[in-house]
């Protein structure tokens, strides 16, 4: 018997790394995990929300809530749509960061067949951690892009993104 030679392993073509979206995953990954590594760390943050964000139980889908849920509050489809996500899915998101005391639902005083979900106060000191977080993420990605490159790369995603 003659040993076979095992086939060429197959490689993926040069752009299917080397794109822009390649490059955006990329660095969105790393910023939010920079933001949520700042998270863990900060004192302000309550100790139990610290914590998850320190054992990486805190991912991407949470910082959905932090970034779509304003301070006032706002109805589950509300967020859901804020959030690009099913209704289903920001459902179980709520339902976790509830149980983490991080939000809560709320009657809805514009509609008593509705309920809110709102920022608990440990939700709030959460908030505003993660908005000093990524204050510094975008000021770290500065000093290591240079604050021009930065300054474009932000206004040029802004127009891309239509905002």
């Amino acid at each position: 018997m003659q040993a076979s030679t095992p086939p060429p392993a197959v490689q993926p073509p040069p752009w299917g790394q080397a794109h822009v979206g390649h490059w955006l995953r990329l660095a969105l990954e790393r910023f939010d995990a920079r933001v949520l590594d700042l998270m863990a760390r900060n004192p302000l943050v309550p100790l139990g929300l610290s914590n998850l964000a320190a054992r990486a139980q805190v991912g991407a889908a949470h910082v959905h809530i932090t970034r779509h849920l304003p301070p006032e509050g706002a109805r589950l489809t509300e967020l859901a749509q804020r959030a690009a996500m099913t209704k289903q899915a920001m459902a179980a998101l709520v339902t976790q960061c509830e149980a983490w005391g991080m939000v809560q639902r709320q009657d809805d005083p514009r509609d008593a067949r509705a309920r809110r979900i709102v920022f608990t106060a440990s939700g709030l000191a959460w908030l505003h951690a993660y908005q000093a977080a990524v204050d510094q993420a975008q000021a770290e990605l500065a000093q290591a892009v240079g604050n021009e490159v930065a300054t474009v790369v932000a206004l040029g995603l802004e127009a891309y993104c239509g905002h």
